[in-house]
């Protein structure tokens, strides 16, 4: 009896390691779990919250490749990249345009933190959004999407859970806000406050709640139709992220304004009705296996992006009134930026979880490398990074004289202003595609899965440095006496 209880011991041991999903192995975890932020959407995992990625037992530590994953050629990732980007850079001068009208705006005038908020609300794609792409991206490509159920259950956890994030976030980011304006103005008004927590709620639950269906449908039907998510997620999201939320922050913003000047009682109502929705989402958050983990974890990236990109925000604030034309361009660059780093965030972090377990790198892989073999030559992720910058390159001169025809409805721009430019944005490009590889690198050897906290650090970097770089830009064409368009400098 004792021989018939081991064998049937060893059968089951077995049967949890291997298990057969769409002609690949997927390998389980036996015993612990590892420190991954997000739950995961693998349909066929029997402990809610589980990671997708499982560890070996201790005598076999490496983890097999996935078979039948054939290698993308390099025209069909820059033909699956190029499409949503140049439509996402459409978005993002769209955002620079709302924001170069919307600056003369009441609200924006009268209320200057306003501009804080600007880099934060947008970098929450990045926070949330993206991450969910990201997330949703990696499982398509393990073919972990076959079950309807459980992709409905997964989706409906995930949209609770923004709105959570959403709410928490946009609450802190207003709060910064008003503390940067209480420090600069040396005063406080009340009305004002409660203008700044509620539009920032508003403008926060209803982007991620459109983008996070958006991302849905596009994952899916890339899954669907043979095209990698990881290639074209991430910059569709960024197509209608930065302009939606410039434009929902912009009008509710106004419209506060104007009514409090009669009375309080709509930002109060407002806030009232979406904090008292909060339990709501959190139960659905907490009920739900795959998202009830990230309530008592994860909060750290999402909050740390937030500062970093409302320092970019002051940066905002001050550029936008000495430097006419900083906020045109200042979402393109941010924008781009950050789509570029996510892609290929995406891919390194798919690649991982395909070929190795967490807390082991692959084969030959270093945790840090020299830029130009990460950027140029010398890794696998250097190919990609090659046709990054080049879109990037072409993607901006594109977007800057679109950007300048419909802003000045000419082309002004004169050469040492694109040059410096250029140079400028590609120097962000190549900073955030370095600090990708790293980073995420060091999320899996920390046994953290990079979907989730690789990105928010790396868009919110994104709005920092790419606002930084823009002001570099202006300040030196003003060292030396230069010119945007008809605007001297």
């Amino acid at each position: 009896m004792s021989i018939l209880n081991m064998g049937a011991r060893l059968e089951l041991a077995f049967s949890k390691v291997f298990r057969k999903m769409d002609g690949y192995t997927i390998i389980d975890e036996i015993g612990g779990q590892d420190n991954y932020t997000m739950a995961s959407i693998n349909s066929n995992e029997k402990s809610p919250g589980d990671p997708p990625d499982k560890k070996l037992a201790e005598a076999d530590a490496e983890k097999q490749p996935l078979s039948g994953k054939k290698e993308e050629r390099w025209w069909t990732t820059l033909m699956q990249v190029a499409v949503p980007f140049f439509i996402a850079g459409c978005g993002t001068i769209g955002a620079g345009l709302v924001l170069g009208h919307v600056k003369e705006w009441d609200v924006f005038v009268n209320v200057s933190a306003i501009f804080v908020l600007v880099p934060s609300l947008s970098g929450l794609k990045g926070n949330l959004d993206m991450c969910l792409a990201s997330r949703l991206s990696t499982q398509a490509n393990l073919g972990n999407m076959s079950s309807t159920r459980e992709v409905i259950s997964m989706v409906v956890g995930n949209i609770s859970l923004v709105q959570v994030q959403a709410i928490v976030a946009a609450t802190v980011v207003s709060i910064f806000a008003i503390i940067v304006n209480i420090i600069t103005d040396r005063a406080i008004n009340g009305s004002y406050v409660l203008l700044l927590i509620a539009s920032a709620v508003f403008t926060a639950t209803t982007t991620c709640f459109v983008l996070d269906f958006v991302m849905v449908m596009v994952i899916y039907g890339s899954h669907k139709f043979k095209v990698n998510p990881d290639n074209v997620a991430t910059p569709l999201a960024a197509s209608i992220g930065d302009i939606v939320s410039n434009t929902v922050l912009a009008v509710t913003a106004e419209y506060m304004y104007e009514q409090i000047q009669i009375s309080l009682w709509q930002p109060i109502a407002l806030m009232c009705v979406y904090y008292s929705l909060l339990p709501l989402w959190v139960f659905i958050v907490w009920r739900n296996k795959y998202t009830k983990k990230v309530l008592t974890s994860g909060w750290t990236p999402v909050i740390s992006a937030l500062f970093i990109s409302g320092i970019g925000g002051i940066v905002l604030d001050k550029a936008v009134d000495s430097y006419p034309g900083y906020e045109v361009f200042q979402p393109i660059v941010n924008g781009i930026g950050g789509n570029l780093v996510c892609v290929q965030s995406s891919r390194l972090a798919t690649h991982l979880h395909q070929t190795a377990i967490p807390g082991e790198l692959p084969e030959n892989t270093r945790l840090i490398e020299w830029p130009w073999r990460t950027l140029f030559y010398g890794t696998k992720a250097a190919k990609v990074a090659r046709m990054l910058l080049v879109l990037a390159l072409f993607g901006q001169i594109i977007f800057m004289v679109v950007a300048d025809f419909v802003y000045q409805g000419a082309v002004t721009l004169q050469v040492p202003f694109g040059i410096t430019y250029l140079l400028c944005s590609l120097l962000q490009v190549m900073v955030l595609l370095y600090l990708a590889y790293m980073l995420v690198h060091l999320m899996w050897k920390k046994k953290k899965d990079p979907d989730n906290a690789a990105i928010p650090y790396l868009t919110a970097l994104g709005d920092l440095l790419g606002s930084v770089f823009l002001g570099l830009t202006f300040v030196i064409l003003s060292i030396f006496g230069m010119q945007y368009g008809n605007n001297v400098l």
